[in-house]
């Protein structure tokens, strides 16, 4: 089974902001997150794809997104690429 890790970026009230996170169907995932039925936190804003990889196992993808979460210097760099001040 494989897994997907992906940054999500949104810029409303409060300014830009980002979200990590893993599934197995990007789309559907994405989906959710813009309809309410994501994260408790993506709930309210119109949430858009910035970053994307693919892993062959869910585990590793779980690794990744870990990883991701604590790298706040590249989730403010892909930010800013899409929401320049």
């Amino acid at each position: 089974m494989c897994g997907f890790v992906y940054i999500l970026g949104s810029n409303g009230q409060g300014g830009p902001r980002s979200y990590v996170g893993w599934t197995n169907d990007l789309d559907a995932r994405l989906e959710a997150h813009n309809s309410g039925r994501g994260a408790k936190s993506t709930r309210g804003r119109t949430w858009v794809l910035l970053y994307a990889e693919k892993f062959s196992e869910k585990r590793e993808a779980q690794s990744r997104e870990w990883h991701l979460k604590r790298d706040r210097k590249l989730r403010k760099s892909v930010l800013c690429e899409t929401f320049p001040n």
